[in-house]
């Protein structure tokens, strides 16, 4: 399998999608018990979600699913959220807590090694160099980092979660303006909730690549899933009424960004 998809465009925005990949190897497969075959924790429908809202834009995209090897951790293993609960870089549990391998089956330390080279690393080599191709190009890029989870897992987080929840790693990772502007329309958006740097502060994508002073701007937009989904249960259909409800946002919000990046190229090169 093929563990990237890229189509490259000639805008300043990348969409990062890390987790809508729903491919798993066979021998890969028959590791996981009946729960981990759900694949219950896929950012459901993303890509569709974000399809055509922007033209020219360039996307690069996981096929692989987030249990063979979850792109947007840290290949390190280090946790993105020290003391609080979440899932590695090859997850034994899902958002749940619920065990995903059958017993015995866990995967070792030869097993991550051996998914870091066949699929960790082609997504962020990948990634790499569209972001050089993208900056090149215009001066600057803005990696927008797309991710959708159930709006209730009490395993990770209290309560409800927000509709839109913007992660910057309080700040570190794009210029102020970026943050500003993506804020601002979720805000302005009536009906729908949002947080800045709540629980989900941008995974290691965002805090990895986001670079402002050097011209790389990220942004991480976790979704919840109640926004767009008929269901947050099997089989996580498409609701499309909800769809054309919310995607005049996620437009907003690439427009914005790509109408700044002129003013952010500026302020890179004073």
């Amino acid at each position: 399998m093929k563990p990237v998809e890229v189509v490259q465009g000639t805008s300043p925005i990348i969409l990062g999608l890390p987790h809508t990949g729903t491919s798993v190897p066979e021998e890969i497969q028959a590791l996981l018990n009946e729960e981990g075959q759900k694949l219950r924790d896929t950012d459901w429908h993303v890509h569709d979600l974000y399809r055509d809202l922007l033209p020219n834009v360039t996307t690069v995209r996981a096929t692989f699913h987030r249990y063979v090897i979850d792109a947007n951790r840290d290949p390190s293993g280090a946790s993105l959220y020290p003391g609080q609960n979440t899932t590695g870089l090859v997850p034994l549990t899902d958002f749940d807590n619920q065990p995903l391998w059958r017993e015995g089956a866990e995967p070792d330390d030869a097993e991550i090694q051996a998914r870091l080279t066949a699929f960790h690393r082609p997504y962020h080599a990948a990634l790499e160099a569209e972001i050089a191709r993208v900056k090149a190009l215009h001066g600057v890029a803005i990696l927008y980092d797309c991710h959708s989870i159930r709006s209730h897992c009490p395993f990770l987080f209290d309560g409800t979660l927000p509709d839109f929840n913007i992660g910057t790693d309080n700040g570190a990772t794009c210029a102020l303006e970026v943050e500003a502007e993506v804020a601002e329309v979720c805000i302005g958006a009536e009906a729908y909730s949002s947080v800045l740097n709540g629980r989900f502060r941008g995974g290691w994508t965002t805090r990895h690549y986001g670079q402002p002073h050097e011209g790389v701007h990220a942004i991480q937009m976790e979704l919840a899933q109640s926004a767009y989904l008929a269901s947050e249960s099997e089989p996580f259909a498409y609701d499309e009424t909800k769809a054309r409800r919310l995607r005049p946002h996620l437009r907003a919000i690439l427009e914005r960004l790509e109408a700044i990046a002129h003013s952010l190229k500026e302020d890179t090169e004073r």
